[in-house]
Protein backbone atom coordinates (compact mmCIF):
# COMPACT_ATOMS: atom_id res chain seq x y z
CA UNK A 1 0.00 0.00 0.00
CA UNK A 2 1.32 3.31 -0.65
CA UNK A 3 2.30 5.85 2.13
CA UNK A 4 -0.64 8.45 0.71
CA UNK A 5 -2.78 5.81 0.84
CA UNK A 6 -1.48 4.62 4.32
CA UNK A 7 -1.59 8.11 5.33
CA UNK A 8 -5.57 8.78 3.95
CA UNK A 9 -6.98 5.62 5.96
CA UNK A 10 -5.35 7.26 9.41
CA UNK A 11 -6.60 10.43 9.28
CA UNK A 12 -9.76 8.98 8.35
CA UNK A 13 -9.38 6.41 11.87
CA UNK A 14 -7.96 9.51 13.44
CA UNK A 15 -11.12 11.94 12.22
CA UNK A 16 -13.85 9.05 13.38
CA UNK A 17 -11.81 8.59 16.82
CA UNK A 18 -11.83 12.28 17.64
CA UNK A 19 -15.08 13.06 16.36
CA UNK A 20 -16.43 10.31 18.24
CA UNK A 21 -14.25 11.24 21.83
CA UNK A 22 -16.00 14.73 21.08
CA UNK A 23 -19.41 13.38 21.02
CA UNK A 24 -18.92 11.27 24.30
CA UNK A 25 -17.50 14.32 25.72
CA UNK A 26 -20.67 16.25 24.94
CA UNK A 27 -23.12 13.68 26.24
CA UNK A 28 -21.35 13.59 29.30
CA UNK A 29 -21.32 17.55 29.78
CA UNK A 30 -25.34 17.23 29.40
CA UNK A 31 -25.70 14.86 31.67
CA UNK A 32 -25.70 17.40 34.25
CA UNK A 33 -23.56 14.75 36.54
CA UNK A 34 -20.70 16.94 37.24
CA UNK A 35 -20.46 20.38 37.26
CA UNK A 36 -16.68 22.85 36.83
CA UNK A 37 -13.70 20.91 37.33
CA UNK A 38 -15.29 17.62 38.40
CA UNK A 39 -17.09 17.91 34.68
CA UNK A 40 -13.68 18.27 33.10
CA UNK A 41 -11.63 15.80 35.11
CA UNK A 42 -14.33 13.58 34.12
CA UNK A 43 -13.88 14.36 30.33
CA UNK A 44 -10.36 14.19 30.43
CA UNK A 45 -10.86 10.30 31.94
CA UNK A 46 -13.75 9.42 29.79
CA UNK A 47 -11.97 10.34 26.57
CA UNK A 48 -8.81 9.30 27.40
CA UNK A 49 -10.59 5.41 27.66
CA UNK A 50 -11.86 5.65 25.10
CA UNK A 51 -8.98 7.08 22.63
CA UNK A 52 -6.89 4.43 23.91
CA UNK A 53 -8.72 1.66 23.57
CA UNK A 54 -10.05 2.49 20.14
CA UNK A 55 -6.50 3.10 19.11
CA UNK A 56 -4.80 -0.24 20.37
CA UNK A 57 -7.63 -2.09 19.04
CA UNK A 58 -7.16 -0.42 15.62
CA UNK A 59 -3.54 0.13 15.16
CA UNK A 60 -1.64 -2.52 17.87
CA UNK A 61 1.46 -2.14 16.80
CA UNK A 62 1.70 1.82 17.07
CA UNK A 63 3.02 3.33 20.05
CA UNK A 64 0.91 6.01 21.71
CA UNK A 65 1.90 9.33 23.88
CA UNK A 66 -1.91 10.84 25.69
CA UNK A 67 -1.44 13.22 28.18
CA UNK A 68 -3.58 11.20 30.28
CA UNK A 69 -1.47 7.91 29.82
CA UNK A 70 1.52 7.44 32.17
CA UNK A 71 4.69 7.88 29.56
CA UNK A 72 6.72 5.17 28.56
CA UNK A 73 10.14 5.00 27.05
CA UNK A 74 9.38 2.48 24.45
CA UNK A 75 7.46 4.41 22.49
CA UNK A 76 11.14 6.45 21.38
CA UNK A 77 12.22 3.36 19.46
CA UNK A 78 8.89 3.31 17.62
CA UNK A 79 8.31 4.49 13.97
CA UNK A 80 4.50 5.79 14.25
CA UNK A 81 3.64 7.79 17.61
CA UNK A 82 0.11 8.22 17.86
CA UNK A 83 0.00 11.38 19.93
CA UNK A 84 -3.56 12.51 21.57
CA UNK A 85 -4.80 14.89 24.15
CA UNK A 86 -8.22 13.72 24.99
CA UNK A 87 -9.68 17.02 26.16
CA UNK A 88 -7.52 19.96 25.10
CA UNK A 89 -9.25 22.68 27.24
CA UNK A 90 -10.33 21.00 30.28
CA UNK A 91 -11.43 24.42 31.74
CA UNK A 92 -13.00 25.47 28.78
CA UNK A 93 -14.82 22.68 28.78
CA UNK A 94 -16.05 22.85 32.53
CA UNK A 95 -17.05 26.37 32.04
CA UNK A 96 -19.56 25.09 29.46
CA UNK A 97 -17.64 27.56 26.56
CA UNK A 98 -16.40 25.89 22.83
CA UNK A 99 -13.09 26.86 22.69
CA UNK A 100 -11.32 23.02 23.75
CA UNK A 101 -10.82 20.12 21.63
CA UNK A 102 -9.75 16.56 20.86
CA UNK A 103 -6.85 16.05 19.59
CA UNK A 104 -5.62 12.79 17.47
CA UNK A 105 -2.49 12.61 15.46
CA UNK A 106 0.32 10.57 14.18
CA UNK A 107 3.52 11.55 14.03
CA UNK A 108 5.88 8.99 11.95
CA UNK A 109 9.44 9.63 12.47
CA UNK A 110 8.72 12.30 14.33
CA UNK A 111 6.58 14.50 11.81
CA UNK A 112 3.05 15.05 12.63
CA UNK A 113 1.99 13.51 9.76
CA UNK A 114 -1.38 12.79 10.11
CA UNK A 115 -4.25 14.57 12.27
CA UNK A 116 -7.20 15.39 13.27
CA UNK A 117 -8.72 18.13 15.24
CA UNK A 118 -12.59 18.38 16.59
CA UNK A 119 -14.45 20.99 18.13
CA UNK A 120 -17.21 19.53 19.57
CA UNK A 121 -18.97 22.73 20.34
CA UNK A 122 -18.74 24.27 17.00
CA UNK A 123 -19.22 21.38 15.66
CA UNK A 124 -16.68 21.03 13.09
CA UNK A 125 -13.47 18.44 12.70
CA UNK A 126 -10.41 19.22 10.94
CA UNK A 127 -8.24 16.35 9.43
CA UNK A 128 -4.96 16.32 7.61
CA UNK A 129 -7.08 14.18 4.69
CA UNK A 130 -9.33 16.48 2.75
CA UNK A 131 -8.12 19.84 4.70
CA UNK A 132 -9.03 23.01 2.29
CA UNK A 133 -6.65 25.98 2.07
CA UNK A 134 -6.42 28.66 4.84
CA UNK A 135 -7.91 31.70 3.78
CA UNK A 136 -5.91 34.38 2.75
CA UNK A 137 -4.76 36.82 5.97
CA UNK A 138 -7.09 39.89 7.30
CA UNK A 139 -6.03 43.32 5.65
CA UNK A 140 -6.63 43.87 9.72
CA UNK A 141 -4.09 41.54 11.64
CA UNK A 142 -5.18 39.16 14.28
CA UNK A 143 -2.95 37.49 16.84
CA UNK A 144 -4.56 34.61 19.07
CA UNK A 145 -3.69 34.40 22.49
CA UNK A 146 -4.23 32.83 26.07
CA UNK A 147 -7.71 33.90 27.71
CA UNK A 148 -5.94 34.11 31.19
CA UNK A 149 -2.17 34.40 30.78
CA UNK A 150 -1.41 36.20 27.16
CA UNK A 151 2.61 35.68 26.25
CA UNK A 152 4.90 38.80 26.39
CA UNK A 153 6.41 37.76 23.33
CA UNK A 154 2.81 37.69 21.60
CA UNK A 155 1.57 40.67 22.78
CA UNK A 156 4.77 42.51 21.73
CA UNK A 157 4.51 41.34 18.11
CA UNK A 158 1.32 41.86 17.84
CA UNK A 159 1.85 45.63 18.85
CA UNK A 160 4.31 45.93 16.16
CA UNK A 161 1.85 44.23 13.46
CA UNK A 162 -1.00 46.51 14.90
CA UNK A 163 -2.59 43.23 15.13
CA UNK A 164 -5.69 43.33 17.25
CA UNK A 165 -5.57 40.50 20.02
CA UNK A 166 -8.25 37.49 19.97
CA UNK A 167 -8.20 35.90 23.61
CA UNK A 168 -9.19 32.08 23.38
CA UNK A 169 -9.21 29.08 25.68
CA UNK A 170 -7.55 25.70 24.14
CA UNK A 171 -4.42 25.07 21.19
CA UNK A 172 -6.39 23.53 19.03
CA UNK A 173 -9.48 25.64 19.46
CA UNK A 174 -6.81 28.68 18.46
CA UNK A 175 -4.55 26.52 15.69
CA UNK A 176 -7.85 26.01 14.04
CA UNK A 177 -8.87 29.47 14.31
CA UNK A 178 -6.24 30.25 11.70
CA UNK A 179 -7.09 27.16 9.84
CA UNK A 180 -10.65 28.42 9.51
CA UNK A 181 -9.68 32.38 8.76
CA UNK A 182 -10.93 33.64 12.15
CA UNK A 183 -7.47 34.67 12.91
CA UNK A 184 -4.10 35.03 11.02
CA UNK A 185 -1.43 34.40 13.78
CA UNK A 186 -1.20 32.00 16.60
CA UNK A 187 2.02 32.61 18.33
CA UNK A 188 2.52 30.80 21.83
CA UNK A 189 6.09 30.93 24.05
CA UNK A 190 4.45 29.62 26.78
CA UNK A 191 5.46 26.00 27.11
CA UNK A 192 3.33 23.25 26.06
CA UNK A 193 3.63 19.68 25.35
CA UNK A 194 3.83 17.83 22.24
CA UNK A 195 -0.06 16.91 22.48
CA UNK A 196 -1.06 19.80 22.71
CA UNK A 197 0.33 21.00 19.57
CA UNK A 198 0.80 17.95 16.91
CA UNK A 199 -3.12 17.13 15.67
CA UNK A 200 -3.16 21.34 14.83
CA UNK A 201 -0.09 21.54 13.86
CA UNK A 202 -0.53 18.76 11.28
CA UNK A 203 -3.85 20.08 10.18
CA UNK A 204 -2.27 23.76 10.43
CA UNK A 205 0.08 22.15 7.51
CA UNK A 206 -1.97 20.71 5.40
CA UNK A 207 -4.24 23.62 4.96
CA UNK A 208 -1.09 25.42 3.83
CA UNK A 209 0.11 27.36 6.57
CA UNK A 210 3.32 27.96 8.06
CA UNK A 211 4.37 25.91 11.65
CA UNK A 212 7.56 25.89 13.39
CA UNK A 213 9.32 26.32 16.33
CA UNK A 214 9.71 30.58 17.32
CA UNK A 215 13.26 30.74 15.92
CA UNK A 216 11.93 28.97 12.76
CA UNK A 217 13.31 25.70 13.09
CA UNK A 218 10.75 22.60 12.57
CA UNK A 219 8.32 21.02 15.00
CA UNK A 220 10.04 17.67 15.91
CA UNK A 221 8.11 14.91 17.91
CA UNK A 222 8.68 11.93 19.87
CA UNK A 223 10.76 13.12 21.84
CA UNK A 224 12.47 11.81 25.16
CA UNK A 225 10.89 14.72 27.05
CA UNK A 226 7.38 16.23 25.72
CA UNK A 227 7.74 19.59 26.25
CA UNK A 228 7.77 21.91 23.41
CA UNK A 229 8.94 25.64 24.30
CA UNK A 230 7.06 26.91 21.74
CA UNK A 231 5.27 27.30 18.67
CA UNK A 232 4.25 29.75 15.15
CA UNK A 233 0.84 29.08 12.95
CA UNK A 234 0.59 31.33 10.62
CA UNK A 235 0.13 32.49 6.62
CA UNK A 236 3.36 31.54 4.70
CA UNK A 237 3.82 35.15 3.74
CA UNK A 238 4.02 36.66 7.26
CA UNK A 239 6.07 33.95 8.85
CA UNK A 240 9.92 35.66 8.58
CA UNK A 241 8.16 39.30 9.71
CA UNK A 242 7.08 37.03 12.69
CA UNK A 243 9.79 34.98 13.64
CA UNK A 244 12.22 38.42 13.11
CA UNK A 245 9.79 40.31 15.23
CA UNK A 246 9.89 37.48 18.21
CA UNK A 247 13.42 37.10 18.20
CA UNK A 248 13.69 41.08 18.87
CA UNK A 249 10.79 41.09 21.51
CA UNK A 250 12.48 37.96 23.13
CA UNK A 251 15.96 39.73 23.05
CA UNK A 252 14.81 42.95 24.91
CA UNK A 253 13.04 40.54 27.71
CA UNK A 254 16.36 39.24 27.88
CA UNK A 255 17.78 42.99 28.20
CA UNK A 256 15.54 44.74 30.37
Amino acid sequence: MSEDKTGEIDAALARRIAETAGELLLTLRRSGLFEGKALGKAGDRTANAFIIEALRHARPDDAILSEEEKDSAERLDAKRVWIVDPLDGTREYGEGRDDWAVHVALAVDGKPEVGAVALPGVPLTLCTAGCPPAPEAAEKLRMLVSRTRPAAEAVSVAGSLDADLVPMGSAGAKAMAVVRGQADIYLHTGGQYEWDSCAPVAVAKAAGLHVSRVDGSPLIYNGENPYMPDLLICRPELAEKILRLTKEAAARATSA
